[in-house]
C-alpha cells in the first residue's frame, strides 16, 4: 500500500522523536485523529509518564492523553530502532545554542544518524525543530539519501516548523496555520496531506528553506520589537515617563502600530535563541546582521537593568542589596505556564544572589528551583512574608497572584511586568520599570 493511501486511511504508523513541549502535543493530536503513534525519547522518565498516561505538558489535555494511551494509539519508548516500523517520522528535538551563541544541532544530527539506519522507501520525514535556513537540505537530506533513496520519488523529506505558544488558550497545534516546505513538490504534497488529517489550516511554501526562514523571522520580529520597547523603557525611566501609558496611547492608532511590552528580559526556547541561528548563518553569506544581534544584546541586558534599578530603589529606603530579603513573585518565563526555560527571572535572581541578596520566591507553577547550586522552594504569599521583605519583586505576572494583597502588605513593590495595573490603593508603593 502506498504512503498516500496509508495517510488517507490513517493506517500509517507515525513516529514522533522528542516528547517535549512540541512532540507530546503533536503525538497526542495525531493519535487522537486515528493514527497509531510511537513516541520516542531518550529520557526514560518521559517515556514512563506517557505510557502511564501521566501528563507533564500544560498544553496537553490530561483526559486526551489518557484516552489515546489506554486505546494503545500512543505508546512511548526509548528504543530508536522502532523507527524501522514507522511510515512517518516527525523530528521534534531541542535546538539550543552553544556557549558562544552558535547553533547546536547535536540533537538533530544524532537523530538523523540513527534514522539513516532505518530509513526505508515510501517514508515521510519531517523536521519540526526551529533552525537556520538550509538545515533540512544540508544536514538531514544527505544522510537519509546516502543509501540511494531519492527525495520525491521513494523518500519524502520536508520542514514544517512548530509554532507552539505555551499557555495560549485560543491557538493550539490543531488550529494554527501549519507551514509546509518540501525538498521537492512531491515531498511537500505528501507532507501537506499528512498534516491535513489533524490540522485545520495548512500553508504550503516552495521549499524547506522558505519555511525555515519564516519560522526564524517570526521570532526575530518579536525579539527586535521587544528590544525596541525595552530600550524605550530605559529612556522613559530617565525622562520620568510611564512607558505603559505611552504604549496604551500609541495602541489607539488603528493602523501602523502593534503593541509590545517591556519586561525583565526575554525567555522560552524561541526568542532568546532563534535570532542567533539566523545571525550565525548570515555570516556564510558575508552579511553581519547587526540589527538582529543588537536586539539580542538589549534584551540580554534587561536583567542587569532590573538589578541596578532595584539597588537604587532600596537606596531610597537606606538599604543595599547585600542581606536584603527580596521576595520574588513569579519565576517562569511567561505568565500562567510552568515553563522555566531561559526565564529572565532566574537570571535576575542569580544576579541578586551574587550581590548578596536574601531570596525567597513564590510561583504556583514552579514548586522548586535550582539557583547557583542551591535548591529553593516556592513559598505561599502571606502578609507576614511580604511585610518582612525589603521589596516584593514581580518578575512574572501570574493571574493567580492577589496583587491587591501584595501591594497592601509589602513595603515596596517593584513590578517589572505591570501586573499591578488594576490595583487602585497604595499606588505610591508601586515602582514600574520606567518610573
Amino acid at each position: 500500500m502506498s504512503l498516500v493511501k496509508k495517510i488517507q486511511d490513517k493506517s500509517a504508523r507515525v513516529g514522533v522523536v522528542g516528547l517535549g513541549y512540541v512532540g507530546l502535543p503533536l503525538a497526542v493530536l495525531n493519535a487522537k485523529v486515528g493514527f497509531t503513534v510511537i513516541g520516542i525519547d531518550e529520557v526514560p522518565e518521559k517515556v514512563e509518564s506517557v505510557n502511564k498516561g501521566n501528563n507533564y505538558i500544560s498544553d496537553v489535555v490530561d483526559a486526551e492523553l489518557k484516552e489515546v494511551v489506554e486505546s494503545t494509539r500512543l505508546v512511548a519508548t526509548t528504543d530508536f530502532s522502532v523507527l524501522r516500523d514507522c511510515d512517518i517520522v516527525l523530528i521534534c528535538v531541542p535546538t539550543p545554542l552553544t556557549k558562544n551563541k552558535e547553533p547546536d544541532l547535536t540533537a538533530i544530527v544524532k537523530v538523523t544518524e540513527i534514522l539513516s539506519r532505518y530509513v526505508h522507501p515510501d517514508m515521510l520525514v519531517v523536521l519540526e525543530s526551529t533552525t537556520y535556513p538550509g538545515t533540512t537540505e544540508e544536514v538531514i537530506l544527505p544522510k537519509l539519501t546516502q543509501k540511494g533513496l531519492m527525495a520525491g520519488k521513494d523518500l519524502f523529506v520536508a520542514f514544517s516548523p512548530e509554532r507552539v505558544d505555551p499557555g495560549n488558550r485560543t491557538f493550539k497545534t490543531h488550529n494554527t496555520y501549519k507551514l509546509v516546505g518540501g525538498v521537492t513538490d512531491a515531498c511537500r504534497d505528501v507532507a501537506q496531506l499528512f498534516y491535513e488529517q489533524s490540522i485545520v489550516k495548512i500553508f504550503p511554501v516552495s521549499s524547506p528553506r522558505v519555511a525555515e526562514m519564516t519560522k526564524v523571522f517570526e521570532n526575530v520580529f518579536r525579539s527586535v520589537n521587544i528590544a525596541l520597547v525595552n530600550e524605550l523603557t530605559q529612556l522613559c525611566e530617565r525622562m520620568k515617563i510611564n512607558v505603559y501609558e505611552v504604549i496604551d496611547a500609541a495602541a489607539t492608532k488603528n493602523f501602523g502600530f502593534m503593541p509590545f511590552y517591556p519586561g525583565p528580559g526575554v525567555g522560552g526556547h524561541c526568542i532568546p535563541l532563534d535570532p542567533y541561528y539566523l545571525a550565525w548563518k548570515s555570516k556564510e553569506y558575508d552579511l553581519h546582521t547587526r540589527f538582529i544581534e543588537l536586539a539580542g544584546e538589549i534584551n540580554e541586558g534587561m536583567p542587569y537593568f532590573v538589578v541596578n534599578k532595584l539597588q537604587r530603589i532600596l537606596n531610597r529606603y537606606g538599604r543595599c542589596l547585600r542581606d536584603a530579603p527580596i521576595f520574588v513573585l513569579g519565576v517562569t518565563y511567561k505568565a500562567d505556564i510552568g515553563d522555566p526555560r531561559e526565564s529572565p527571572a532566574t537570571k535576575v535572581m542569580a544576579l541578586l544572589l551574587r550581590e548578596g541578596a536574601l531570596l525567597r520566591y513564590s510561583d504556583p507553577f514552579t514548586p522548586t528551583l535550582m539557583l547557583e547550586g542551591q535548591e529553593y522552594r516556592s513559598q505561599a504569599i502571606t502578609p507576614d512574608l511580604l511585610a518582612s521583605s525589603a521589596c516584593a519583586l514581580i518578575l512574572t505576572a501570574h493571574s493567580a497572584f492577589d496583587y491587591d494583597m501584595i501591594v497592601e502588605h509589602a513595603p515596596v513593590v517593584f513590578d517589572t511586568r505591570n501586573g499591578t495595573r488594576h490595583v487602585t490603593h497604595h499606588r505610591e508603593k508601586i515602582i514600574l520599570l520606567s518610573t
